[in-house]
Order: C-alpha cells, then structure tokens, then sequence
C-alpha cells in the first residue's frame, strides 16, 4: 500500500509538470487564467476539471488548485505569489513545470534504485513456505507431524511469527528508504519568484511562508543564500535558483544512497527471521516426518 502511494505520488508530479508546462502556453498566448484552466480540462485532464469545476462554484482559484493536494500546492503557491507580487504568470509556470519535473525525475530514479532490493525482500519473503510446499510436493506426511505432533505445532507456530517479524522489519526498512514527500527547493524557488516581482527580501519569506509550500522547509538554507548575496552584493534570484536545483540533486543522490544501503540492511532480517523461519517451516517438519516414520517402522 505505501509502494502505491508513492508511485501515485510520483506520477502525479510528473503529470503536474506537463499540465503547468501546458497552462504557461495557453497564458503566454493570452488566455486569461480560468479559460487556460478549462482549455487544459477540454484536454481531459481530470485535475484541471476538477479545478474548474470548484472555480465555477465560487472557489478562489488558488484554493481551487490547492484542493488538489499533492504537487498541485507547490502551483497553488506560485500561482498565489505570483498573482500577488505582479510576477509574469507564464514565466513562472515555465519554471515551476521545470522544477516539477527535474523533482519527479529524481524521484523515478531513487524508485528504480529501491526497485531491485525491494523485489529481493519480497522474494525471500516467500522462501519458509516454498520449504514447506516441497515437503508436500516430495510426498513426505508433514500435516500429520505439524497437526499431530506437538514440536511440530511449536516449529509452524514460530515459523510464522518470525515470517510476520521479518514482513514488518522489512517493511519499516523500505519505508524508511523512500525519499521524503514534497519537492525539494520549491522554497527557494517561490522566493526567488516573490523577488523577480519587486517584493523585498521580507515580503517574500512572509509570503511563502504563508504557501502551502511552506510545508517543505528549508528555511534555514535560504537565509543562508540570502546572507551570501548581501555579503557579496549580487542578485538573490540566481542565487536561490542554483541553490534550489542543489537540493534536488542532493536528494537524488541520497536516495540513491539509501537504496544501496538498503541492500545491505535487508540481510538482517533475512538472518534473524527468514531463515530460521526457512528451518522451522521448511526442513523441520520433513526430518519429523522422517523420524516419525522410521520409529514406527521399528
């Protein structure tokens, strides 16, 4: 369930992108906001209808989009920002589809990256019951030994706690190797919007940080670009531009990161659990079977 809500997630960041890249044409071109929105929706994107459809209910069209949650905010934040500093709309679409995009690629390469070691887990997940199948396939009696006899109840009963052990280690394993949500330097960027629009450096931090962009922090490596740019008296923009693209790239490559640890961290729940769950289901009940037959044959 949390491998979909991430792919959703994913998806949904690229899908964004190509519907922003499209709405900053349609504006260039001169149709005025809500007409982009509902040229977009003739398209048959579901978002922009549903944008539309709350538009023409009275919503304001930013808390329209901002409805949509998920990557949707970060354009709800734009668009707001923008609309109030007097930004070029259009200009800023363009970069906002950009960043989603450059987002959602990284976050399709740390996906592939967990790809493999996920499959891996899952796989040997199922390891303890292939043992148990051959038993049967081999035509050894083990559902009278896992029935009839005690120590074999024991050894299925344990089996299967250490296989629900092993299943929730790795699954807080996965969980913790997948990238954060949000899209990372979307802060930066929107300030770097508010002061392309005349806002001055205080107006635009109280601007986002009354976004819902706010959500994905970064506070402190902003004022850190803004301190820079005072010191050595250069525009801010830039600045927090190549700052926001080095936080995508820094959260490209720790998930990549996180991905090849993850492979090393899974061999810990497949020693303390898969295995010895492999035993107790698997190879256990077939030597009590053994013995079991050999005594009465004696």
């Amino acid at each position: 369930m949390v491998r979909l809500r991430r792919r959703t997630a994913v998806d949904q960041g690229a899908d964004a992108a190509t519907s922003v890249q499209t709405l900053a044409v349609l504006l260039q071109a001169g149709a005025v906001p809500l007409v982009a929105w509902r040229h977009l929706a003739e398209t048959g994107d579901s978002h922009a209808a549903a944008v539309v459809s709350r538009a023409e209910d009275g919503m304001p069209l930013t808390a329209a989009i901002e409805a949509e949650g998920g990557a949707w905010l970060d354009l709800a934040a734009a668009w707001e920002i923008a609309t109030t500093v007097g930004a070029p709309l259009a200009e800023v679409l363009r970069m906002i589809a950009e960043t989603l995009r450059d987002a959602a690629s990284a976050a399709d390469d740390v996906r592939i990256a967990l790809a493999e070691p996920a499959g891996t887990a899952r796989l040997l997940l199922l390891m303890p019951f292939a043992g148990l199948l051959l038993g049967f396939a081999l035509g050894f009696d083990t559902v009278s030994v896992i029935v009839g006899n005690p120590i074999g109840t024991a050894c299925v009963v344990l089996g299967i706690l250490l296989m629900l052990a092993a299943r929730m280690w790795t699954k807080r394993l996965l969980d913790r190797a997948q990238p954060a949500p949000g899209t990372p330097g979307m802060q930066a960027e929107l300030v770097a919007v508010a002061l392309a629009g005349g806002a001055s450096v205080e107006r635009a931090l109280r601007l986002v940080a009354e976004s819902p962009a706010s959500r994905h922090g970064g506070r402190e490596r902003i004022d850190t670009v803004l301190e820079l740019s005072r010191a050595a008296g250069v525009p801010a923009g830039e600045l927090l531009r190549a700052s926001a693209a080095q936080d995508r790239h820094a959260a490209r490559v720790a998930g990549r990161m996180r991905a090849a640890d993850l492979s090393t961290r899974l061999l810990i729940p497949l020693g303390v659990c898969t295995l010895p769950a492999f035993m107790l289901l698997g190879v256990a009940p077939l030597l009590l079977s053994v013995l079991t037959s050999t005594s009465i044959s004696l």
